[in-house]
């Protein structure tokens, strides 16, 4: 891995930066470049949904917060605006990169076309994109994660729960990532009890449409899965998995959640009775990892993979329902066992 120098900030970009990233949403914890070549800080841009997602971005600001805490250096996080173009993204890494900030992380796969025109640009600074692989340059992290895995477990889950033998799945958008999701879920489902039905739904075809974002369609989903049947349903829909987990709620049935443990975030602490686990995948940990390897002068590039394995996918265990089932948590124990040893091939599609 190639070492990465840290570009010194001027105090004209410093000004460029603050007022384009105030029109854009921007949120900073800024501190003072030292002159002496250092990174200014880590920056995100996050994808659909932004901050308060309590699942994808959310997960990356940890990252981000932790990074600055530690080094003790700036941050800066953008939010995405409505029907942005893959040139807004280009001009938003640009000035991010322009100030100084390094790393700069694209939070979701929409960002790979961005990044891989200004990773040539700015060929000093690592740049990072969560969930894509499609980015082969000598300045870039692809980070991407085997949620098929912890799909599979959460299948698991589902049918050892479920009661009425019916689950559900609500998918954000129609995309190969999401078909992940659904695929390891179904196939943990079947390979439990076969008897169990999925029903699954995918909100819209299209990120743009807010398949991601839109609370309101999660919710109409649920409930309609709920309605034919489904007492558990699992959810990888960022922001619209809010509706999800309140319609479970409301109808006292389980809900499973996604990417970060969401029974313990606090938006959802009204609901976390019915939240039973979440299928969480450690973008926290990449952003942070990220960070720490340009801080030490050997910046992670190519495809960083996580997995049940390494600790990068799996289950969370905050709810003493879930965490104080033993025969779950055997079956779970097994299931685990098998993926990692191979014997358990999980399906992407």
């Amino acid at each position: 891995m190639r070492r990465v120098s840290r570009i010194a900030v001027a105090g004209v970009a410093t000004a460029t930066l603050t007022a384009a990233l105030a029109a854009c949403g921007g949120t900073s914890n800024d501190a003072a470049d030292s002159g002496d070549g250092k990174s200014k800080g880590i920056a995100l841009a996050y994808d659909v949904g932004g901050k308060g997602d309590q699942s994808f971005n959310d997960a990356a600001t940890r990252g981000m917060e932790k990074a600055a805490s530690e080094f003790k250096y700036g941050s800066k996080a953008v939010e995405p605006t409505d029907g942005e173009s893959d040139a807004d993204k280009v001009q938003r890494l640009q000035t991010l990169a322009k100030a100084g900030y390094n790393p700069v992380v694209g939070v979701g796969y929409a960002y790979a076309p961005a990044v891989a025109e200004v990773a040539e640009k700015f060929p000093k600074t690592t740049f990072g994109i969560v969930d894509d692989e499609t980015i082969d340059k000598k300045n870039v992290a692809d980070m991407v994660f085997h949620e098929e895995e912890s799909s599979y477990l959460a299948g698991v889950t589902a049918a050892l729960t479920t009661k009425s033998k019916t689950v559900g799945f609500v998918g954000g958008v129609d995309i190969p990532l999401i078909h992940k999701f659904e695929a390891g879920y179904k196939q943990g489902v079947a390979d439990t009890n076969p008897k169990v039905k999925v029903v699954s739904q995918f909100l819209t075809e299209k990120a743009e449409d807010g398949g991601f974002a839109s609370p309101d369609k999660g919710k109409t989903a649920a409930e309609g899965q709920i309605e034919d049947g489904a007492d558990v349903v699992y959810h990888a829909a960022g922001l619209s998995g809010q509706g999800v987990i309140e319609a479970a709620s409301a109808a006292k049935v389980w809900a499973i959640g996604v990417d970060s443990d969401q029974y313990s975030q606090d938006a959802l602490k009204a609901y976390k009775q019915y939240i039973l686990t979440s299928a969480t995948k450690d973008v926290e940990g990449a952003v942070y990892n990220l960070a720490k390897s340009v801080q030490d002068g050997k910046p992670e590039t190519g495809v960083v993979r996580a997995s049940l394995k390494t600790g990068g996918v799996g289950l969370a265990d905050s709810n003493p329902d879930f965490k104080g089932n033993a025969k779950l948590q055997a079956a779970l124990e097994k299931a685990t066992t098998g993926i990692n040893d191979g014997t358990i091939k999980v399906k992407t599609s």
